[in-house]
């Protein structure tokens, strides 16, 4: 199994980017799929989370300029991030905390950072 967050990079701020994280293996269900960030100096943070289901939940610091979704077929959940501001500069991690496979189930899964720089 693995958790692939790909479409960081530097924007100005004020500009939009859109996070992917792509989960790939022999995979039969994803329960819930967080985005995290943790900027330098300064502890993890979860800003989203969405469900199997499509609930969501945001950080006040996100709310109204991100958007979570996922596709279940495709096992991908995005981050639609809009309206960025220098505070959101940091790595950002997609995290599953159940994966159904066949013959396994994993726990509080990870995919590797993707890195998010926003310029003034």
């Amino acid at each position: 199994v693995q958790l692939q967050a790909s479409g960081g990079g530097l924007v100005q701020a004020g500009g939009s980017l859109r996070l992917s994280c792509a989960a790939s293996g022999r995979i039969l269900g994803i329960n819930t799929t967080g985005w995290y960030r943790q900027a330098p100096g300064k502890q993890r943070e979860l800003i989203a989370s969405i469900t199997s289901s499509g609930a969501t939940v945001y950080a006040d610091s996100v709310k109204g300029r991100f958007a979570i979704s996922r596709d279940n077929a495709e096992n991908t959940v995005y981050l639609q991030m809009n309206s960025l501001k220098l505070d959101d500069t940091a790595v950002y991690y997609c995290n599953a905390d159940k994966v159904v496979t066949l013959g396994r189930t994993w726990y509080d899964y990870w995919g590797q950072g993707t890195q998010v720089t926003v310029s003034s």
